[in-house]
């Protein structure tokens, strides 16, 4: 029987529980190849990258594609089948719970689930950093693997919930995409990796989008912007680059120009025009 992946149960396990990524492997497997029955011995997720496989996992089916995400705990009988024409690309991801929550029947990783997903650019982009990283000794390496762990079960769990609720998209979707906004500003934000990312197509997304909040998306990002550079222009005394560099522009004159569309005044006027306030309310 397959099982329904609680999200938010997964969400409170990779952020609270202790775990440790133990291997992360990059596989390339011909067309029609069968990986016979074996017993599955760690906690991992299967990232499809490219093709097509049916995996039977204590006699349930599961048929992944391009963009599925497969999970499977210790102790499992497992088989597998390329069915796609042009071999299978896939990385497999193994780590380690600790003792207690290993010996949990109820845990919510000892079970198998698939994370049905449309293919996330930036999931990919995280699976070869940890694959590069994975066995990097020093406390900053090991940091660096479970941060951009972290980050990429973040965008894959956000990416299956909204995905459950593209059909009728509705307003926790939205507050989502907003939060993700308010958490991403300073990197660089596409329409397409927004929509991507609430599984909708791009129109969708900014169609729904614009009915919750009255912003289309890359506008609310520019807005959200505007108002951090706003705070950090009255709180100290940074330059124009640094504050332009902060909230996401790698140009400042860029930056001073969407400002200044904003609020009719340049970066550098705005400061005065406060410092200017702020000598007169001392008189």
């Amino acid at each position: 029987m397959r099982n329904k992946a609680d999200v938010d149960r997964l969400a409170e396990v990779y952020a609270n529980d202790s775990y440790e990524i133990e291997n992360v492997y990059r596989l390339v497997i011909q067309p029609k190849s069968i990986h016979r029955e074996f017993i599955t011995e760690k906690h991992g997720f299967l990232f499809i990258i490219r093709g097509t496989v049916r995996i039977s996992i204590n006699g349930t089916i599961y048929d992944l594609r391009s963009g599925s995400v497969f999970h499977a705990a210790p102790g499992m009988r497992m088989e597998a089948k390329v069915t796609s024409e042009s071999g299978l690309e896939y990385y497999s991801v193994f780590y380690r719970l600790n003792k207690e929550s290993t010996d949990s029947h109820n845990h919510a990783c000892n079970v198998h689930f698939e994370l049905e997903l449309d293919v996330i650019p930036e999931v990919f982009e995280m699976l070869t950093i940890l694959h590069q990283s994975v066995h990097m000794l020093d406390g900053i390496g090991k940091l660096r693997v479970k941060v951009t762990f972290l980050r990429m079960m973040h965008q894959v769990l956000m990416g299956y919930k909204n995905r459950e609720y593209s059909s009728s998209p509705n307003e926790e979707v939205i507050e989502a995409a907003i939060l993700y906004i308010k958490r991403n500003y300073m990197n660089p934000l596409t329409l397409d990796e927004l929509a991507v990312i609430h599984a909708m197509n791009a129109k969708r997304f900014s169609y729904y989008f614009h009915k919750y909040t009255g912003y289309r998306p890359i506008d609310f990002a520019i807005h959200y912007r505007m108002e951090r550079a706003c705070e950090l222009l009255t709180i100290g005394s940074f330059s124009v680059s640094d504050i332009a560099a902060s909230v996401g522009y790698v140009n400042p004159l860029y930056f001073s120009r969407a400002f200044k569309k904003k609020f009719g005044v340049s970066p550098s006027a705005y400061v005065s025009k406060r410092n200017r306030r702020g000598d007169k309310e001392e008189l």
